[in-house]
């Protein structure tokens, strides 16, 4: 399908599918925990805006109840409990190092090709408006999950972990217009808790290790080791 034979509302919603595939990207590529946290607020204000406009196309009143969720939990609220928690644990000026910067965008860029090719199927089968969107949806998710695959501190895992959330709504509301208001609701909530207990594992994790880079949980798998018996390794002459 042609973006100039759709309507002003559907190529709106395409190209702020094409910020929030941006958005991922620079969450890969962004070291740094609070601009991190700010794209991720930046995402969701995006979708916000997405599910809005697929509510004046398609006449679904309940996702303007579903933008104001996104507004509430992931512009304001998870983004301020995030930013608290990198205060708090003085990780609000801390930068990130990222090995090989370039070679990980162009996994995310193989990423997305990926993505159009698999959607090939579904968007032939897909009579939306919306249905080129559907692959922005997938890279959106595979890119949340190369965040939490590549990224060190906690954090930005977490952060991946939102990310693939948002990829998840995003598909939900350019396929079928939304699920509905009962299921986004139980949804909200189960976000706002994860982030609440991601709050309590960060200070967890920093009062054992004095940091919140997740390989130094390698080292419960020393402390289980058992220690050697030394009285059977003792010689039967070297007793009293």
């Amino acid at each position: 399908m042609e973006l100039t034979s759709l309507g002003l509302y559907n190529q709106a919603i395409i190209l702020f599918a094409a910020l929030v595939l941006f958005t991922s990207f620079a969450m890969l590529a962004q070291p740094r925990i609070v601009q991190l946290i700010f794209t991720f607020a930046w995402q969701g204000l995006l979708l916000a805006v997405v599910t809005a406009l697929v509510a004046v196309v398609s006449g679904h009143t309940h996702l303007y109840i579903s933008a104001a969720l996104t507004v509430l939990l992931k512009v304001l609220l998870i983004p301020w409990l995030l930013y608290r928690l990198s205060v708090r644990l003085k990780m609000n000026y801390e930068a990130e190092a990222i090995g090989s910067p370039s070679l990980l965008l162009l996994s995310g860029a193989g990423l997305v090709m990926f993505s159009y090719f698999i959607a090939v199927p579904i968007v032939h089968l897909s009579g939306l408006a919306t249905r080129n969107t559907i692959a922005v949806s997938i890279a959106v998710e595979l890119l949340g999950m190369l965040i939490m695959i590549t990224r060190k501190t906690a954090m930005a895992q977490v952060i991946g972990f939102m990310s693939m959330e948002n990829g998840l709504f995003f598909a939900a509301v350019v396929s079928t217009y939304g699920m509905p208001l009962i299921v986004e609701l139980g949804v909200a909530f189960d976000v706002m808790v994860a982030s609440i207990l991601f709050g309590v594992f960060f200070f967890h994790l920093r009062d054992s290790f004095d940091s919140l880079d997740v390989s130094h949980l390698n080292r419960l798998s020393e402390a289980d080791e058992p220690m050697p018996d030394t009285a059977a390794t003792e010689a039967p002459g070297e007793r009293p």
